[in-house]
Protein backbone atom coordinates (compact mmCIF):
# COMPACT_ATOMS: atom_id res chain seq x y z
CA UNK A 1 0.00 0.00 0.00
CA UNK A 2 2.98 2.62 0.95
CA UNK A 3 5.05 1.96 -2.33
CA UNK A 4 1.71 2.42 -4.27
CA UNK A 5 1.07 5.88 -2.66
CA UNK A 6 4.61 6.80 -2.76
CA UNK A 7 4.62 5.95 -6.95
CA UNK A 8 1.59 7.74 -7.21
CA UNK A 9 3.08 10.47 -5.66
CA UNK A 10 6.23 10.48 -7.60
CA UNK A 11 4.16 10.33 -10.45
CA UNK A 12 2.32 13.30 -9.91
CA UNK A 13 5.45 15.10 -8.55
CA UNK A 14 6.96 14.04 -11.99
CA UNK A 15 3.72 15.36 -14.18
CA UNK A 16 3.73 19.03 -12.44
CA UNK A 17 7.46 19.12 -12.70
CA UNK A 18 7.30 18.51 -16.34
CA UNK A 19 4.01 21.28 -16.31
CA UNK A 20 6.12 23.77 -14.88
CA UNK A 21 9.28 23.27 -17.12
CA UNK A 22 6.60 23.45 -20.07
CA UNK A 23 5.82 27.12 -18.58
CA UNK A 24 9.17 27.98 -17.85
CA UNK A 25 10.16 27.23 -21.47
CA UNK A 26 7.06 29.00 -22.49
CA UNK A 27 7.99 32.29 -20.37
CA UNK A 28 11.84 31.92 -21.64
CA UNK A 29 10.76 32.00 -25.32
CA UNK A 30 8.07 34.74 -24.65
CA UNK A 31 10.86 36.98 -23.50
CA UNK A 32 13.11 36.06 -26.36
CA UNK A 33 10.90 37.00 -28.64
CA UNK A 34 9.68 40.45 -26.42
CA UNK A 35 14.02 41.03 -26.55
CA UNK A 36 14.18 40.53 -30.15
CA UNK A 37 11.15 42.70 -30.92
CA UNK A 38 11.79 45.24 -29.04
CA UNK A 39 15.78 45.72 -28.96
CA UNK A 40 16.96 49.20 -29.59
CA UNK A 41 17.08 49.81 -33.30
CA UNK A 42 18.94 52.48 -34.70
CA UNK A 43 18.22 54.29 -37.74
CA UNK A 44 19.12 57.91 -37.10
CA UNK A 45 16.18 60.48 -38.57
CA UNK A 46 18.07 63.94 -39.43
CA UNK A 47 16.90 67.17 -39.63
CA UNK A 48 16.38 67.89 -42.98
CA UNK A 49 18.78 69.95 -44.98
CA UNK A 50 17.39 73.51 -46.64
CA UNK A 51 17.27 71.62 -49.84
CA UNK A 52 15.68 68.29 -49.00
CA UNK A 53 12.92 70.57 -47.32
CA UNK A 54 12.69 73.00 -50.74
CA UNK A 55 12.40 69.29 -52.13
CA UNK A 56 9.80 68.27 -49.91
CA UNK A 57 7.50 71.12 -50.54
CA UNK A 58 7.71 70.97 -54.13
CA UNK A 59 6.54 67.40 -54.28
CA UNK A 60 2.77 65.64 -52.94
CA UNK A 61 2.95 63.95 -49.85
CA UNK A 62 3.14 59.75 -50.69
CA UNK A 63 0.95 57.44 -49.60
CA UNK A 64 2.02 53.84 -48.68
CA UNK A 65 -0.54 50.80 -48.94
CA UNK A 66 0.57 48.28 -46.03
CA UNK A 67 -0.37 44.43 -46.87
CA UNK A 68 -1.21 42.63 -43.39
CA UNK A 69 -0.60 38.34 -43.64
CA UNK A 70 3.06 37.80 -44.31
CA UNK A 71 3.94 41.22 -44.62
CA UNK A 72 3.64 42.98 -41.23
CA UNK A 73 2.15 39.74 -39.02
CA UNK A 74 1.97 36.15 -39.39
CA UNK A 75 -1.53 34.34 -37.68
CA UNK A 76 -3.00 31.10 -37.70
CA UNK A 77 -6.48 30.38 -36.33
CA UNK A 78 -7.86 27.00 -33.96
CA UNK A 79 -8.28 24.53 -36.63
CA UNK A 80 -4.95 24.94 -37.87
CA UNK A 81 -2.77 20.98 -38.20
CA UNK A 82 -0.16 22.32 -38.96
CA UNK A 83 0.94 25.88 -37.82
CA UNK A 84 4.21 27.17 -39.65
CA UNK A 85 5.24 29.07 -36.58
CA UNK A 86 7.21 26.62 -34.18
CA UNK A 87 5.11 24.90 -31.24
CA UNK A 88 5.36 26.49 -28.22
CA UNK A 89 5.82 30.05 -29.79
CA UNK A 90 3.58 32.97 -28.39
CA UNK A 91 1.75 34.82 -30.30
CA UNK A 92 2.12 38.29 -29.64
CA UNK A 93 -1.63 38.77 -29.21
CA UNK A 94 -4.56 36.56 -29.52
CA UNK A 95 -7.48 37.56 -31.38
CA UNK A 96 -11.60 36.32 -30.60
CA UNK A 97 -13.47 37.18 -33.78
CA UNK A 98 -16.94 35.53 -34.79
CA UNK A 99 -17.12 34.10 -38.48
CA UNK A 100 -20.48 33.14 -40.35
CA UNK A 101 -21.81 32.62 -36.15
CA UNK A 102 -18.67 30.41 -35.00
CA UNK A 103 -16.03 32.32 -32.53
CA UNK A 104 -12.45 31.62 -33.98
CA UNK A 105 -9.53 32.54 -32.31
CA UNK A 106 -5.95 33.90 -34.40
CA UNK A 107 -3.09 33.78 -32.73
CA UNK A 108 -0.77 36.33 -34.21
CA UNK A 109 2.66 37.22 -34.41
CA UNK A 110 4.52 40.66 -35.01
CA UNK A 111 7.12 40.36 -37.46
CA UNK A 112 10.29 42.18 -36.13
CA UNK A 113 10.59 45.31 -35.83
CA UNK A 114 7.11 46.08 -37.17
CA UNK A 115 6.52 48.33 -34.55
CA UNK A 116 9.51 50.57 -34.74
CA UNK A 117 8.96 50.24 -38.64
CA UNK A 118 5.24 51.94 -38.12
CA UNK A 119 6.43 54.45 -35.86
CA UNK A 120 9.14 55.83 -38.84
CA UNK A 121 7.00 55.55 -42.14
CA UNK A 122 4.08 57.48 -40.49
CA UNK A 123 6.00 60.09 -40.06
CA UNK A 124 6.88 59.99 -43.69
CA UNK A 125 3.72 59.03 -45.51
CA UNK A 126 0.12 58.54 -45.23
CA UNK A 127 -0.17 54.86 -44.07
CA UNK A 128 -3.29 52.61 -45.06
CA UNK A 129 -4.20 48.74 -44.68
CA UNK A 130 -4.87 47.43 -47.45
CA UNK A 131 -5.82 43.44 -47.02
CA UNK A 132 -7.98 40.61 -48.79
CA UNK A 133 -8.74 39.20 -45.59
CA UNK A 134 -12.23 39.67 -44.01
CA UNK A 135 -13.32 43.18 -42.43
CA UNK A 136 -13.83 41.58 -38.98
CA UNK A 137 -10.72 40.84 -39.06
CA UNK A 138 -8.58 42.95 -40.58
CA UNK A 139 -9.47 45.73 -38.71
CA UNK A 140 -8.81 43.62 -35.33
CA UNK A 141 -5.23 43.06 -36.42
CA UNK A 142 -5.10 46.53 -37.50
CA UNK A 143 -6.27 47.89 -34.14
CA UNK A 144 -3.12 46.20 -32.50
CA UNK A 145 -0.32 47.38 -34.65
CA UNK A 146 -2.17 50.61 -34.46
CA UNK A 147 -1.80 50.42 -30.53
CA UNK A 148 -3.98 53.83 -30.25
CA UNK A 149 -1.47 55.99 -31.93
CA UNK A 150 -3.91 56.60 -35.01
CA UNK A 151 -1.65 56.09 -37.42
CA UNK A 152 -3.69 53.28 -39.47
CA UNK A 153 -6.48 54.87 -39.58
CA UNK A 154 -7.39 54.31 -43.58
CA UNK A 155 -8.18 50.79 -43.73
CA UNK A 156 -9.98 48.64 -46.88
CA UNK A 157 -10.72 44.96 -46.97
CA UNK A 158 -11.56 42.36 -48.89
CA UNK A 159 -14.52 43.71 -50.10
CA UNK A 160 -12.67 46.47 -51.89
CA UNK A 161 -10.51 44.03 -53.40
CA UNK A 162 -11.46 42.77 -57.45
CA UNK A 163 -12.07 39.03 -57.64
CA UNK A 164 -10.44 38.18 -60.91
CA UNK A 165 -9.59 34.51 -61.61
CA UNK A 166 -10.10 33.76 -57.76
CA UNK A 167 -7.96 35.74 -56.66
CA UNK A 168 -8.04 39.22 -54.99
CA UNK A 169 -6.55 42.08 -56.66
CA UNK A 170 -6.19 45.17 -54.88
CA UNK A 171 -6.91 48.10 -57.29
CA UNK A 172 -4.31 51.00 -55.63
CA UNK A 173 -7.02 53.73 -57.23
CA UNK A 174 -9.39 52.92 -54.98
CA UNK A 175 -7.49 54.75 -52.42
CA UNK A 176 -6.57 57.29 -54.29
CA UNK A 177 -6.47 58.45 -57.94
CA UNK A 178 -3.49 59.88 -58.30
CA UNK A 179 -1.12 56.54 -58.92
CA UNK A 180 1.83 58.51 -58.76
CA UNK A 181 2.05 59.23 -55.11
CA UNK A 182 1.26 55.73 -53.79
CA UNK A 183 3.55 52.74 -52.61
CA UNK A 184 2.37 49.48 -51.88
CA UNK A 185 4.44 47.20 -50.06
CA UNK A 186 2.69 43.32 -50.24
CA UNK A 187 4.85 39.97 -49.84
CA UNK A 188 2.27 38.52 -52.65
CA UNK A 189 2.75 40.14 -56.48
CA UNK A 190 -0.36 38.32 -57.78
CA UNK A 191 -1.97 40.62 -55.16
CA UNK A 192 -1.41 44.12 -57.56
CA UNK A 193 0.25 42.61 -60.70
CA UNK A 194 -2.27 42.07 -62.83
CA UNK A 195 -4.65 45.34 -62.04
CA UNK A 196 -3.56 47.63 -65.06
CA UNK A 197 -2.65 51.22 -64.48
CA UNK A 198 -5.31 54.06 -65.96
CA UNK A 199 -2.70 56.07 -67.64
CA UNK A 200 -1.00 55.20 -69.68
CA UNK A 201 -3.00 51.70 -70.19
CA UNK A 202 0.33 49.56 -70.66
CA UNK A 203 1.28 50.34 -67.66
CA UNK A 204 0.90 47.96 -63.76
CA UNK A 205 0.42 48.90 -60.73
CA UNK A 206 2.95 46.62 -60.34
CA UNK A 207 5.06 50.04 -60.90
CA UNK A 208 4.09 51.25 -57.45
CA UNK A 209 5.14 48.19 -55.51
CA UNK A 210 8.22 46.93 -53.29
CA UNK A 211 8.47 43.63 -52.86
CA UNK A 212 9.08 41.58 -50.00
CA UNK A 213 9.48 37.75 -48.68
CA UNK A 214 6.54 36.53 -46.82
CA UNK A 215 7.77 36.02 -43.40
CA UNK A 216 6.38 33.40 -41.01
CA UNK A 217 8.39 32.95 -37.85
CA UNK A 218 12.02 33.99 -38.01
CA UNK A 219 12.64 36.15 -34.84
CA UNK A 220 15.85 37.55 -36.62
CA UNK A 221 14.25 38.56 -39.47
CA UNK A 222 15.49 42.48 -41.06
CA UNK A 223 13.05 42.76 -43.84
CA UNK A 224 10.98 46.02 -42.58
CA UNK A 225 14.34 47.70 -41.53
CA UNK A 226 16.06 47.22 -44.64
CA UNK A 227 13.22 49.01 -46.33
CA UNK A 228 13.43 51.87 -44.55
CA UNK A 229 16.74 53.72 -46.43
CA UNK A 230 14.99 53.31 -49.85
CA UNK A 231 11.30 54.51 -48.32
CA UNK A 232 13.11 57.79 -46.59
CA UNK A 233 14.39 58.74 -50.35
CA UNK A 234 11.35 57.83 -52.38
CA UNK A 235 8.96 60.41 -50.57
CA UNK A 236 11.08 62.83 -52.32
CA UNK A 237 10.19 61.49 -55.65
CA UNK A 238 7.98 63.25 -57.85
CA UNK A 239 6.64 60.26 -59.39
CA UNK A 240 7.03 57.06 -57.05
CA UNK A 241 6.82 54.79 -60.57
CA UNK A 242 9.91 56.30 -62.03
CA UNK A 243 11.88 54.42 -59.61
CA UNK A 244 10.04 51.48 -58.32
CA UNK A 245 9.44 50.64 -62.50
CA UNK A 246 13.33 50.41 -62.55
CA UNK A 247 12.81 47.22 -60.13
CA UNK A 248 10.89 44.62 -61.77
CA UNK A 249 12.79 41.71 -61.76
CA UNK A 250 12.45 42.04 -57.96
CA UNK A 251 9.02 40.79 -58.38
CA UNK A 252 10.19 37.40 -59.54
CA UNK A 253 12.19 36.72 -56.45
CA UNK A 254 9.78 35.72 -53.90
Amino acid sequence: MMRTQCLLGLRTFVAFAAKLWSFFIYLLRRQIRTIIQYQTVRYDILPLSPVSRNRLGQVKRKILVLDLDETLIHSHHDGVLRPTVRPGTPPDFILKVVIDKHPVRFFVHKRPHVDFFLEVVSQWYDLVVFTASMEIYGSAVADKLDNSRSILKRRYYRQHCTLELGSYIKDLSVVHSDLSSIVILDNSPGAYRSHPDHSPPTKFASDNAIPIKSWFSDPSDTALLNLLPMLDALRFTADVRSVLSRNLHQHRLW
